[in-house]
């Protein structure tokens, strides 16, 4: 009888060293808040995805790593080239399979493209927050995103799931450094269905496409957002040219 060809199987996201991260901060994680999710199981298991949530706390990052873990996928974020020159910065960011990507010079523009193969390469999620920089939205909504996940998606062919929590604001304020452990907090994630962008398949990546998707990723959002709320989103979101604020930094 003839052998079968087994179908190489794939190695674990979660390596040594991303168990040995898992094991010193979630202790400290668990400790400050409690983390329901709704529909986690609508978080891809296998495959590459981008998940783009909301931003409003600088620890952000971290609680929606912790949430990504929980659900059986290594987060991983896009970092400028520059910092993965730095001796100690870099090793840690090699070793946890950070994405660089370069802001300056002639290879940022194809920066995106370059970040998004990889992603499909080797089957990869990554979190990318649309809106580039804590909102500005006094009532922390989600404001208007930036195109650069959009691009990325339609470039390969990765689906966007959009995400939303709320409660991170209880642990670290918007644009505070102070960290609060005490009372204990909690924190619940919300995870959506992938943003339909099929239609815009094939259209020039121009600044209407990617516009329209990025439009709908946020609305996808917005809505998640709501629902944990108990509310009903701005019909408009917030756009920081309008009231005479920058996209970046500190207010």
């Amino acid at each position: 009888m003839p052998e079968t060809a087994k179908t190489p199987k794939r190695r674990s996201e979660k390596t040594l060293g991303w168990h040995l991260i898992a094991a010193t901060l979630l202790p400290i994680l668990t400790l400050m808040a409690r983390y329901p999710v709704i529909d986690g199981a609508k978080l891809p298991k296998t495959g590459a995805f981008i998940l783009a949530p909301n931003h409003f706390s600088e620890i952000d990052p971290v609680i929606m790593g912790r949430f990504m873990w929980k659900l059986g996928r290594v987060p991983r974020f896009l970092a400028k080239a520059s910092v993965f020159k730095n001796p100690v910065l870099g090793a840690v960011l090699r070793w946890s399979g950070q994405i660089p990507v370069e802001r300056e010079g002639r290879g940022r523009l194809d920066a995106p493209l370059k970040a998004a193969q990889q992603l499909v390469d080797n089957e990869l999620a990554v979190i990318i927050y649309p809106e580039g920089s804590l909102t500005r939205d006094p009532d922390l909504w989600p404001m208007r995103g930036k195109t650069g996940a959009v691009r990325m998606a339609l470039q390969v062919g990765v689906p966007i799931i959009p995400a939303a929590h709320w409660g991170t604001q209880h642990i670290m304020a918007r644009y505070s450094k102070k960290i609060s452990f005490f009372p204990r907090k909690t924190v619940t994630c919300k995870i959506g269905d992938p943003v339909d962008l099929s239609d815009l398949v094939g259209r020039p990546l121009d600044q209407a496409t990617l516009a329209e998707g990025t439009d709908r990723v946020m609305a996808a959002i917005a809505a998640l957002l709501g629902d944990l709320r108990g509310e009903t989103p701005p019909a408009e979101r917030w756009n920081p040219a309008d009231h005479g604020q920058s996209e970046t930094g500190r207010l």
